[in-house]
């Protein structure tokens, strides 16, 4: 099995998020299950901006919902949506 790189769409629970934290809490909680690639902010309406996180993990089954839960536990964080997931 190879690695496959995936892309989250991390939506904030406001404006007045820090994304700064959130950052160091996707990497604390990411750490040992794939490596951060890169973040992004990506404008989404309004003052909003979402955080896009692309992370490289192991092909296995079940990994993309397990970081996606982990994200989802991030104090400041409304929603977890995966946008894209290819092989590397």
């Amino acid at each position: 099995m190879g690695d496959v790189l995936v892309t989250y769409k991390i939506m904030p629970s406001g404006v007045d998020v820090n994304f700064e934290k959130m950052k160091e809490e996707v990497k604390n909680r990411v750490g040992d299950i794939g490596k951060i690639a890169e973040f992004d902010l990506q404008p989404i309406a309004f003052g909003l901006k979402a955080l896009v996180v692309k992370i490289i993990v192991k092909d296995e089954g079940g990994i993309t919902d397990k970081i996606e839960e982990e994200l989802s536990k991030i104090k400041g964080v409304q929603g977890v949506v995966v946008e894209e997931v290819s092989l590397i």
